[in-house]
């Protein structure tokens, strides 16, 4: 009897063996051992891709207080990321780091989005900083080429077949350009380039790019194809300005003490909109229609801007929390499909933002002192080189096209689905050749870049754009803005 049970004992072990381990094989390939830095990126659940690590670029283009908005937007990026779980290794922040200990800032060591005033610059991590925010070091980044960067951290996004990347960039624009801190700027053409290289090398399942900028959708438009699995948002259309909001003398309004906008409409609105639905339900279309809506101040377009998108657009179908995570805090049970983000019923056109900074600066310093009469100058010399660029354009574009069809030529605005331009090199060049003799674009001349892409469009060489802007230009003023010691824009 005995002899019978253990043979009976024996049978029943080899058949669990025979069918566990076929099963547990099956398991391991399916879910590997991972390396203590791949669990730690938190493997993606729910979206059919459970091998896929997130990757986040965020990127502040500008420096100064007065841009105090673009480094308050994306080191809110990182909190919401930080919220989804992502890790820091996976998340690579690009900032001038000038703001938070500006002797401007009335909160030493602090920056805060919105006017409840809750800290989000501790933890930020430092990867590129100062001149180290750059062009080529975004390219490099992106594309995981560490011997192509020039200083930072070298955190490079080193992602694989399955991976899902993130990027937010925030910034003052102009049709077909995205300003960075240093020179030069960045161009849609070569970011286009990377994408496509970035696509090309097979090394992302998907990417998403969130996008902050004064006329951002020409970046995209007519540039971005629908067959490289990217997924694009911009703040504005290739005509318009974008917003900024949470501005002193507006509602909602900063605490008191502060000069500057503490951040951009459709920016803000993205991310409030994340804290108050479920990321593993929410779709990138829910979000986009919701942060449409409000940044269109519900289809007034009253300061406000025609949100759009671009490439892939049926990635949109996606959850957000391939790409930004979940946080439990929010993990509500169902999505509400209305707009529950409350309207910002003022904001400010990006272009006169700064102004609004300068202006307070200038109200508020006691009379007669040092500081009133330095806030004054610094005032006025913004206007001098706005009113400069503006005049130069025009006469320019009079000298080359006669008075009459002058201003129709720089206005004109090429259809839907066309580039800004067809040869981006003319473009590059005749930015050259007006700041050789007229200055320094600087982060307000970027507006007239649709005037140098229609001058190309037309047929003007370099050589006569050169000779009309020395006509039109006797001298520029000697302001920081207006000079050329960081170089050409281009």
């Amino acid at each position: 009897m005995a002899r019978f049970a253990a043979g009976a004992l024996r049978r029943l072990v080899l058949v669990l063996v025979l069918v566990l381990v076929p099963l547990l094989l099956v398991e391991s390939r399916l879910d590997p051992i991972r390396l203590p830095s791949d669990r730690a990126a938190k493997p993606i659940i729910g979206e059919g891709d459970p091998l896929g690590t997130r990757w986040a670029v965020l990127i502040a283009g500008s420096s100064g207080y007065y841009n105090y908005r673009h480094q308050a937007d994306v080191c809110h990026a990182y909190q919401v990321l930080k919220k989804g779980g992502l890790q820091d290794e996976n998340i690579i922040v690009f900032m001038y780091d000038d703001i938070a200990n500006n002797e401007d800032n009335p909160r030493p060591g602090v920056i805060i989005n919105d006017p409840r005033g809750e800290d989000v610059y501790a933890g930020v991590p430092k990867d590129y900083v100062g001149d180290d925010v750059n062009v080529n070091n975004f390219f490099a980044v992106l594309l995981g080429n560490k011997t192509a960067l020039s200083g930072g951290s070298g955190k490079v996004v080193n992602s694989g077949p399955n991976d899902h990347i993130f990027i937010f960039y925030s910034d003052h624009g102009g049709p077909g350009v995205l300003g960075m801190p240093t020179f030069p700027y960045l161009y849609a053409d070569d970011l286009i380039a990377v994408l496509k290289k970035k696509h090309a090398s097979g090394s992302f399942k998907s990417m998403v790019f969130y996008l902050e900028a004064c006329e951002s959708g020409s970046i995209f438009e007519g540039l971005l194809p629908d067959n490289i699995k990217v997924y694009a948002t911009t703040a504005a259309n290739t005509t318009e300005s974008s917003y900024g909001t949470y501005c002193p003398g507006m509602y909602p309004s900063p605490p008191p003490e502060y000069s500057t906008c503490l951040g951009d409409l459709y920016s803000v609105s993205w991310m409030e909109d994340s804290y108050m639905h479920n990321w593993r339900i929410e779709t990138l279309k829910q979000q986009y229609q919701l942060v449409k809506t409000r940044t269109a101040v519900h289809k007034t377009y009253l300061f406000g801007s025609h949100v759009m998108q671009y490439g892939d657009l049926d990635l949109n179908a996606k959850k957000l929390v391939s790409y930004i995570g979940s946080n439990p805090a929010n993990d509500n049970p169902t999505y509400v499909d209305y707009n529950s983000l409350p309207p910002l019923p003022e904001a400010v056109n990006q272009r006169d933002a700064d102004l609004i900074h300068f202006w307070h600066k200038f109200h508020r310093a006691p009379e007669g002192s040092h500081q009133k009469l330095n806030a004054q100058k610094h005032l006025l010399e913004v206007m001098e080189h706005r009113l400069h660029i503006d005049t130069s354009i025009q006469l320019i574009g009079k000298l080359l096209f006669g008075s009459e069809q002058g201003p129709e030529v720089l206005e004109t605005v090429r259809p839907a689905g066309q580039p800004l331009v067809d040869d981006w090199s003319c473009l590059k060049s005749m930015v050259r050749a007006f700041e050789t003799y007229c200055g320094s674009l600087s982060q307000y001349g970027m507006k007239h870049m649709r005037s140098l892409a229609n001058i190309c469009n037309a047929g003007i060489r370099e050589e006569t754009m050169a000779k009309v802007s020395a006509q039109a230009c006797l001298r520029f003023p000697s302001n920081s803005w207006s000079s050329l010691h960081r170089g050409f824009s281009s």
